[in-house]
């Protein structure tokens, strides 16, 4: 065993939603001896206790240790973060009736959005003209200068293009990451640092003694 090198790589947070965090979770582990790291993947870390959403700081030392209790001659060469976050979240049960509504919302959403796009192009992108049309339809009357339609198209047309054009969207056409999620991105990296740092002078973090 004397000379094996292990080779370790520590993302800078990682959610999890399970209380027992094994070694895989938080770490990418490889070593000539195959063995060695089927064995590491499953060694335990830490056990969370609580049952609330809490980030835990470790330092890459407390893994060193842990690696060193099974493996004492063992050569570990680090290629990650020195101290890593795990954001603890537990699990939440899915509502089936809630999932089945959200699927119907949608579903309205298409049929009448694409009812609505059919009717703008027959009537060459004349809406004021369809609004009419939909509100006398539907009403039997006249519609008033401002209509609940036209506030709501005034409404929902700039918000639409928000959420479809930014981070949240899923029907981007290319890979590449928007404007939003860079700085969201930059963002996060800037929170993980500043609490690896407060924990680690507030002496919170979890290290070696």
């Amino acid at each position: 065993m004397k000379n094996t090198r292990l080779y370790i790589k520590i993302e800078k947070s990682s959610l999890l939603h399970y209380k027992v965090v094994r070694l895989k979770d938080v770490a990418k582990l490889y070593s000539p001896e195959k063995k060695i790291t089927e064995e590491l993947y499953q060694q335990v870390v830490f056990i969370i206790k609580e049952d609330k959403k809490k980030d835990y700081i470790f330092s890459v030392l407390k893994l060193m240790e842990l690696i060193h209790r099974m493996y004492p001659d063992i050569d570990i060469i680090n290629l990650g973060e020195a101290d890593f976050i795990i954001q603890y979240e537990p699990a939440v049960k899915e509502k089936k009736l809630w999932e089945y509504f959200k699927v119907a919302f949608v579903c309205c959403i298409v049929f009448f959005g694409g009812a609505f796009t059919i009717m703008t192009f027959n009537e060459d992108a004349n809406v004021s003209t369809i609004f009419e049309i939909i509100y006398k339809s539907a009403l039997g009357t006249k519609e008033a200068k401002a209509s609940v339609l036209e506030i709501s198209y005034a409404v929902g047309l700039p918000l639409g293009i928000v959420i479809f054009f930014n981070h949240f969207s899923k029907l981007k056409v290319g890979k590449d990451p928007t404007p939003m999620q860079v700085q969201l991105r930059l963002y996060e990296s800037d929170m993980d640092d500043t609490l690896i740092e407060n924990s680690s002078r507030e002496g919170k973090s979890i290290d070696v003694h």
